[in-house]
Order: structure tokens, then C-alpha cells, then sequence
């Protein structure tokens, strides 16, 4: 038999924390990890295409399952390609362990092929905890404490594995002497709830309140229920950070939608208009759609104490787990009778709804983008999971899915990462193969990573207990999202040298993977290209050919705030800007404004 390893040790190890899947790409640097985890069977091991990719699906997985994600680089280019998808770890706070091969110890210092400090390098996107061993004995509990590190500060960090490390012997787990650090596996998640006091202050504030406003993210998950009966106490209207969009059942009539630049008329009219602010779980960064300071007394609810106070002035911050403390401030306030600012949040809300449903509806060449995700929420399966890429397509994914409750969706939001959607998918399938995958993409991130990741999709498929994986390309041939920047905020015409987009077969090239492809390029299609695509018994991609004149218009914007938009389309000339001025004008007075000409 051969000789256990630190390698062997390091793949025990990983099970001992109960990973199931690591997710990477060979090379000479892990060699000895990678022999480790074909002797040991497990944890699985997930081929991507790129690096890149490979760290996003750990993201993915830390998003859809709540625990830590793995993933396994070499040194050098492979170190390097680990970044983006660990700052989106960083970013949205999850925790990931990247583990990760290096040149010997022996020629460390010598310039030598792919050599990299890598504890420099992981430095900042790991600065929780980023070491490298240098001997065997320090190897477990290197791991134990990346482990406890990512799950303690929800972040990513690193272990760095030098080669000789790896392969040598494996120490003796029984030592018990000077300088050995002997560790064990395992965190258990605490009860955080604020003081008594506390609850108190903040209840005070909001039953002073005539006009709550509370806005959930990310760390309200697990408190739908008392935030629901909260805010039916407080008479409070509801919106949601980005990443807090699936939280709470948008149905809710007084769920106004996401909030910031690319959220609902509804949710701004809240914001704007209320006297009181209560946060939950959320650090969104679009602070000017947020109450003028001064404006709205606020609490706020966080996990994490540094993200206190951080977006807006808090009168009462309250540290704790929001379920728990949502129930301590369930204690605190009693039901009130008053019904008007129900009311008015309500008619925001129905008005908001006619507004989507007429931009959705809208006529376009050949296709609107809006309608494409609109037609889906009808049909979007109760146990389905959805991902989303960055671009342009997170506006519609924002203002037209609604999602059916209990239906988890994941995007990179604070990095706001271009190629995080099949990487994202396929983390979400290979945690629930039993469950059905839908990506909404848009042409540039599906460029950029996409097609490189559905040859993944088309490895795996057959090994899935539910074949279904839809991946809907909104094709434009354009950047749509930054050329409608340019123009938002530089009053500049689209740079089509930047911003044009090479024509893709995206339907074309499934098909050459064995999978299915429809190009859809007329609004009369879609709903059957939806139902094809769902009843499908493979992955499908749907290349649905829209129009990039449809706006990105923020909600409820003064003229000063939006002329920087006609000022470049005025410079652009041509057909497809005098579409796109007068899909402007049309949305802008759908919200009531009557913008000068010229």
C-alpha cells in the first residue's frame, strides 16, 4: 500500500467538513492533490474550463446550499484565474476555500517557472485568512481554519500547498508536543440576538412611524414570515435589495419589488415617501434611491456589525440573526389600525404592475427584451432554480420575474461580474440534479464565458436526475448595459467600435454539443419556445434576438438625471436611436413625466 500523503490527509479532511464537490482544473501544482482525490473517490471533483469558472462555481454553491465552496487551482496562471470569482465571493459575502498548489519550497525565491508570492497576491480578496504551509504538520490545521475563517466572516480564503508538501508524509494526527497545532473540524452557527434595551429603542421608533419603509437582501432569508407580520403590524410597504429579491413572495400587494437604478417605480415611490426606514440583511449600494438623510428615522438589522450604519444614519442598529430579532421586535409592537399609507403602497404597487406589463408588451425590432423574461414568470416551475448573468438582463430579471415562493436565484451583485451564470447554474444542478436550472444571459457575458461553460453543461447532463437546464441568450449584439451607461451618465453616443457585438449562433452551436437550440425572433414564438424548452429532455438554449433600443431607465429620475440619455442618442443619429428616443419618451411618461424636446 502506498504511503499516506499530506495530500491524502488534506482530501479527508475536506470530507471531515463535509464538502461534497471541489470544483478546479488540473495541473502540475496540485498533482499530488489531485492523485488524493482519485484514491479517496471523494469529494467529487468538477472539471470547469477555466479557473475563473471554476471559483464562481464555488460561489454558486456556497449561494444555493448556504455552505462552503471549494475550489483548486496550480500556481501561477491558475492562481491568478482564481481572483474575480473570489472577490464575487468577497463582494457578496460567501464563504469559499480556495486551495491551491505552488513551486516547491526549495526553489521558492528564485524566479523560477510560474513562480508567484501567492500570499501577496491573495492578499486583499482573501484577507481573512491566507497562509501557506510549510510543513506537513501544519496542514490541518491550515484547513481547519480556512473552514471556520470562511464560515465565521462569510468570505474567502486560502491555502496555499507547496508541491513537496503535498507528497510528502502524511503527520502523525496523534502528536502532542511543542510547536505542533493539533485542530479539529466543525462549526456550529451561533444564536445572535440584540439586547433587550435594544429591540426596545428600535420598536419605539417604529410605531412612531406613520410611513414604514423596510427593505430586505440577502440577510433576511429564513425571516419571511415575521418580516411579512411585521410589516402587516406596521402597515409598512416592502422592497428588496437585488440580492434580496427572493426573500419574500413579490405577489404580496404591498411588495413593491427591488429597489435602486434598475428596480420598480413602486419601490422609489416608498423610498421616497416614507417617514420611517427599517433594513434588514442588506448593504445595496444604490444609497441615492435610499431616503434623503433626514428625511425617514431608520433601524437596521445585520448579522455583521461592520455593515451597521454603514448605507444610511441608524438611530438604532441592532446586531443580530433577523429572524430572531424580527420575532423580539414582533414582541414590541402591536397591530395598528391606520390604513392609508397601506393603501397608497398598494396603488403604487398595481400601477407599477400596468407599467411593466404595458414596457413588456411594448412593440420592438424584432423583439423586446422585457417580454422575453415577462412571458417566462408564468411559467416558471415551483421547484425550479435560477441564475443570472450581468448586463442588461439583470434589469428585466429585476423588474419582470417574479418568483414563485420558494424558488432560489443567484446573480453576482456586488462585483457585478460578467460570466458568473453557467457557472452559477451548474453549481445550482449539481447541488439539485432533481431540480430544473434556468439561465438568463445576455450575448456579451455569454461571449465572454459562457460558451466555454456550456461544454461543461453538455459533459454532465446525462448524469442529471431532471435533464432540464435552460439557457435563454438575450441577443442584441451589444453591450446594451454600458452603452446605455454612456449615454445615461457622459451624454455620450454608444461607441459601436466598443460596443458591438460579433453575431453568435448560440442555438446553432447547442446543437453541434448535443443539445438542443431554438432561435426565437418574433414575440409570437416565445411562450412555445418556454414550454419546448422546459418539457425538453436535455439542456436547451433559447436564442431569443431582441432589441438593444430598449432603455435602462432608473425609476422616478428628474429630467436632469436621465437628459444625459437623449443628449447621446441626439449624437448617435440613425434609425436604432430614434427607436431608442422614442421608447424613452414612451417609458418616461408611463412614469408621469413629459420630458422637453431636443
Amino acid at each position: 500500500m502506498a504511503e499516506r500523503t499530506v495530500a491524502d490527509l488534506l482530501v479527508e479532511r475536506l470530507s471531515d467538513w463535509g464538502v461534497d464537490r471541489v470544483f478546479g482544473y488540473s495541473g502540475d501544482g496540485i498533482d499530488g492533490v489531485m492523485g488524493a482525490l482519485r484514491r479517496a473517490g471523494k469529494p467529487t471533483f468538477v472539471q470547469a474550463r477555466h479557473e475563473e469558472a471554476a471559483a464562481f462555481m464555488a460561489v454558486g454553491h456556497a449561494k444555493y446550499t448556504g455552505g462552503p465552496g471549494v475550489c483548486l487551482s496550480t500556481q501561477g496562471p491558475g492562481a491568478v484565474h482564481l481572483l474575480n470569482g473570489l472577490y464575487d465571493a468577497k463582494l457578496d459575502s460567501k464563504p469559499v476555500v480556495a486551495i491551491v498548489g505552488q513551486q516547491a519550497s526549495t526553489v521558492l525565491g528564485s524566479a523560477y517557472q510560474q513562480e508567484i508570492d501567492l500570499v501577496r497576491l491573495f492578499g486583499d480578496v482573501c484577507a481573512q485568512f491566507v497562509q501557506a504551509a510549510h510543513t506537513p504538520e501544519q496542514v490541518p490545521m491550515l484547513i481547519d481554519r480556512a473552514f471556520r475563517t470562511a464560515l465565521a466572516t462569510r468570505s474567502p480564503t486560502c491555502v496555499i500547498l507547496p508541491h513537496d508538501v503535498q507528497s510528502a508524509p502524511a503527520p502523525d494526527p496523534a502528536a502532542h508536543e511543542h510547536g505542533v497545532m493539533v485542530t479539529s473540524p466543525g462549526l456550529r452557527p451561533a444564536r445572535v440576538v440584540p439586547r433587550e434595551e435594544d429591540l426596545r429603542a428600535a420598536a419605539e421608533v417604529l410605531r412612531a412611524g406613520e410611513r414604514v419603509a423596510i427593505m430586505v437582501g440577502q440577510g433576511a432569508y429564513g425571516a419571511a414570515a415575521e418580516i411579512v407580520e411585521l410589516a402587516d403590524r406596521l402597515g409598512a410597504g416592502v422592497t428588496a435589495s437585488l440580492l434580496g429579491k427572493p426573500v419574500l413572495d413579490e405577489g404580496l400587494p404591498f411588495h413593491t419589488g427591488v429597489m435602486g437604478h434598475l428596480g420598480t417605480t413602486a419601490s422609489e415611490q416608498l423610498l421616497r415617501n416614507c417617514d420611517t426606514l427599517l433594513l434588514i440583511g442588506t448593504n445595496d449600494p444604490w444609497t441615492e434611491f435610499y431616503p434623503a438623510p433626514g428625511q425617514a428615522r431608520a433601524v437596521q438589522i445585520d448579522i455583521d456589525g461592520r455593515q451597521l450604519g454603514m448605507r444610511y444614519p441608524i438611530e438604532v442598529p441592532l446586531l443580530g440573526d433577523a429572524a430572531e430579532t424580527v420575532r423580539g421586535l414582533l414582541a414590541e409592537v402591536q397591530p395598528r389600525p391606520e390604513r392609508a399609507w397601506r393603501d397608497q403602497v398598494e396603488a403604487w404597487v398595481r400601477r407599477w404592475h400596468e407599467i411593466s406589463a404595458a414596457r413588456a408588451t411594448a412593440p420592438a425590432e424584432p423583439m423586446n427584451p422585457q417580454f422575453v423574461v415577462h412571458s417566462l414568470a408564468d411559467r416558471l416551475p415551483a421547484d425550479a432554480q435560477v441564475a443570472v448573468d450581468v448586463g442588461s438582463i439583470v434589469y428585466w430579471y429585476a423588474r419582470h420575474l417574479r418568483l414563485p415562493r420558494g424558488v432560489p436565484a443567484h446573480l453576482s451583485s456586488t462585483l457585478a461580474s460578467m460570466g458568473c451564470g453557467l457557472p452559477y447554474g451548474i453549481a445550482a444542478k449539481l447541488a439539485a440534479p432533481g431540480r430544473p436550472v434556468i439561465l438568463l444571459t445576455g450575448d456579451g457575458a455569454m461571449q465572454m464565458t459562457g460558451l466555454a461553460e456550456l461544454v461543461t453543461v453538455a459533459a454532465r447532463w446525462r448524469d442529471w436526475a431532471d435533464p432540464r437546464f435552460v439557457v435563454c441568450v438575450l441577443n442584441n449584439r451589444d453591450l446594451a448595459e454600458v452603452s446605455w451607461e454612456q449615454r445615461e451618465m457622459e451624454g455620450e453616443p454608444r461607441f459601436a467600435t466598443s460596443q458591438q457585438l460579433p453575431e453568435v449562433p448560440y442555438a446553432g452551436y447547442a446543437e453541434l454539443l448535443g443539445l438542443r437550440g431554438l432561435r426565437v425572433t418574433s414575440p409570437d414564438d416565445l411562450p412555445a419556445a418556454w414550454d419546448t424548452a422546459l418539457a425538453a429532455d436535455r439542456p436547451v438554449v433559447i436564442d431569443a434576438v431582441v432589441d438593444p433600443a430598449i432603455p435602462l431607465l432608473p425609476p422616478g429620475r428628474p429630467f436632469e438625471k436621465v437628459k444625459g440619455m437623449y443628449a447621446g442618442l441626439a449624437a448617435e443619429g440613425g434609425e436604432a436611436a430614434r427607436r431608442a428616443e422614442a421608447h424613452l419618451r414612451r417609458e418616461r411618461a408611463d412614469e408621469g413625466y413629459d420630458d422637453p424636446a431636443g
